[in-house]
């Protein structure tokens, strides 16, 4: 398996939950993020294959992390992931270089297919 994935989250929970359902499905979770901030450094340290990313977080919000990593890598994968009603900011999301998004609550399907779909 690959190099595994980052989640990045300001929720704890949130953060489990992805993780249970990756891990399940035998995927590697490398790291976790609690803001944006972090989450690009995390990204430089550990170079996940895929980024798990939610959009609200405080200090730095997803979509600014999304740029951010996508200067210091332009090939990065990452998902977002959003509450329902924030479509303006998924496609800003995707504008940004996200290539795929998930809607919160998660549907236990939905996160792996959209992981599947990223990592081929």
């Amino acid at each position: 398996m690959g190099k595994g994935i980052l989640i990045v989250d300001d929720a704890t929970f949130m953060r489990m939950m992805i993780k249970d359902i990756l891990e399940k499905n035998g995927y590697e979770v490398i790291g976790e993020a609690n803001n944006g901030i972090t989450a690009v450094e995390k990204y430089k340290e550990l170079s996940p294959e895929l980024v798990i990313m939610d959009i609200t977080m405080p200090e730095m919000d997803g979509i600014e992390a999304v740029r951010k990593i996508k200067e210091i890598d332009p090939n990065a994968k990452i998902i977002m992931c959003s509450a329902m009603g924030q479509q303006a900011m998924v496609i800003e999301s995707i504008q940004a270089g996200a290539i795929d998004f998930i809607v919160k609550p998660f549907q236990h399907d939905r996160v792996i297919e959209a992981v599947k779909k990223v990592l081929g």
